[in-house]
């Protein structure tokens, strides 16, 4: 699962492409004043805090990490199921959108009048929107948290038995019954999720921003050698393997 989450991860992605194009550590007059040097005090920024260090590079990425995930395995057969044409135009459709959002964010991390940062979607909602669109968004915001974590857990024990079955198969022939249930690594998925939840200050681990973007490379690779080493078997076919209602809708939701 990508670092950012609904929790404010999409500021911290909008605040990462501000700082790429240059605006974060641009505030208004007066602001950065708060900020004078006061002699054996450690350099802080306009808001208080410790002075930002990211780059282009840290914020790269973030970026990649909020915006590529395993998704990304599956979108091959999308774009596979919609054609040459339906393919390519959904995927720059899909991604206009990304990019819109994200200069919306980046524009939303200032406020335009006060300079005020916003660190999270809730802040920057009440900034412009108000009271009650801010606990709208808090809602939407934990259904989709909850949703992700659960999808992400369903995922990950899938493909812990799937590795398991394959070696099963390897070790005993593919005649074999290799059969396991998912409630164990279910259970499992859930510990570990919890235990790493309780890791104080988890969004200021830079580092794992960084294996998060070495692991949506590491995506994209096994689909291209997936891809690769089916064309080269000379046993792929070009077919519809369902309705084309299911398909359109299976293929929405991988773009």
């Amino acid at each position: 699962m990508s670092a950012t989450t609904a929790g404010g991860g999409g500021l911290e992605l909008g605040a990462a492409v501000a700082s790429h194009r240059g605006e974060v550590d641009e505030a208004p007059s007066g602001f950065r004043q708060l900020a004078g040097g006061v002699v054996g005090l450690p350099e802080v920024d306009d808001d208080g805090k410790p002075m930002r260090t990211g780059t282009v590079w840290t914020a790269s990425a973030h970026i990649i990490t909020a915006i590529i995930g395993s998704g990304v395995l599956s979108l091959a057969w999308g774009i596979a199921q919609l054609g040459w044409i339906a393919g390519p135009a959904t995927l720059l459709l899909f991604s206009s959108i990304t990019y819109y959002t994200s200069r919306l964010l980046s524009d939303c991390y200032r406020h335009h009048s006060t300079g005020k940062r916003n660190y999270t979607y809730m802040e920057a909602v009440n900034a412009y929107l108000g009271r009650r669109m801010e606990w709208a968004c808090g809602i939407v915001q934990c259904v989709m948290l909850c949703g992700a974590t659960i999808g992400y857990a369903i995922t990950a024990s899938i493909s812990m038995v799937a590795i398991r079955k394959s070696d099963c198969l390897h070790k005993r022939g593919h005649a074999a019954s290799c059969k396991f249930s998912t409630n164990l690594y279910l259970v499992g998925m859930g510990v570990a999720e919890i235990v790493v939840s309780q890791i104080p200050n988890f969004h200021k681990l830079a580092w794992l921003s960084v294996l998060a973007a070495i692991m949506s490379f590491l995506y994209a690779s096994i689909g291209l050698g997936l891809a690769v080493a089916r064309v080269a078997s000379g046993t792929w076919v070009y077919k519809f393997s369902s309705t084309r209602s299911a398909i359109c809708f299976s293929c929405m939701h991988v773009i």
